[in-house]
């Protein structure tokens, strides 16, 4: 009983201390010309407006790298030497998405001062293309691997594979830089990525004229590649569009890291 008084004692005392303060502060306030109270609650919503805008836009910094292309190209070696150097001879064509996020290989040594890349690698085959779309929006540049050595039997789907991926709205319009990689460029058959790069332009020029004709509803979700009148370069693509050769097999790889060191900043 007696705790429950000197409790209530206290409360009591410190319902009188709140009156005090408040009768102080309303004493305060009407000592204030109005014109500062306004003047004060205009720049607290200001302020508050401002930061909720900065929290509405500011999107985090797009540190994933995507690797795509036809099956059979070499991507999950790319990966597997992106990730550890090793090239995992015997790895069968991926059905499901690679992804990790690591700090390439390479860089190891450097004790974590380069920021971890997110990288995925999006199953080449028709029916599994779709997930690019899925992981796209999260994208700071497409690493579109070619196979250097088997390249002339699948120019053509190359080309519409690229030619999709250059058209997709979401691509342009945040301009998301592209490197055509070609692969396996140690085999001594293997074709220059300069043959490779005026295939791909020719072949990408042939689709856009033969699929200019589809109508507008069909092509909703795409936009008009190169320039009208003229024959098509990657050099008019709105985004960054660079060719570059690799060899997953022996690890040759340091102009594919150099485009994700350039996409992805420490």
């Amino acid at each position: 009983m007696e705790g429950l008084e000197q409790l209530k004692t206290q409360a009591g005392r410190l319902k009188k201390l709140a009156g005090q303060w408040s009768s102080q502060a309303l004493e305060y306030i009407h000592q204030v010309p109005s014109e500062q109270i306004y003047a004060a609650v205009a720049i607290l919503l200001f302020t508050s407006f401002l930061l909720l805008l900065v929290r509405l836009f500011k999107r985090p910094k797009a540190n994933t790298i995507l690797l795509t292309g036809l099956s059979g190209s070499g991507k999950t070696v790319l990966f597997y030497q992106l990730r550890d150097g090793s090239s995992h001879h015997g790895t069968v064509t991926s059905m499901e998405p690679n992804e990790g996020t690591f700090v390439l290989h390479s860089e190891k040594s450097k004790n974590g001062k380069e920021n971890p890349v997110h990288l995925i690698d999006v199953p080449g085959h028709s029916r599994l293309r779709a997930k690019l779309d899925d992981v796209l929006p999260q994208a700071a540049g497409i690493v579109f691997v070619v196979d250097a050595l088997e390249f002339l039997p699948n120019c053509r789907a190359a080309s519409e594979y690229l030619y999709d991926i250059l058209t997709k709205v979401s691509v342009v319009r945040k301009k998301i830089p592209v490197l055509i990689l070609c692969n396996k460029t140690d085999k001594v058959t293997a074709h220059s990525k300069e043959f490779i790069r005026k295939q791909l332009e020719k072949e990408i020029d042939k689709l856009r004229a033969s699929r200019s004709v589809i109508s507008t509803a069909d092509i909703a979700n795409d936009v008009t590649l190169g320039v009208p009148g003229e024959p098509f370069s990657f050099s008019q693509c709105q985004n960054k569009v660079k060719v570059a050769e690799a060899s997953g097999v022996t690890g040759e790889i340091s102009e594919v890291e150099q485009f994700i060191r350039d996409h992805v900043r420490s």
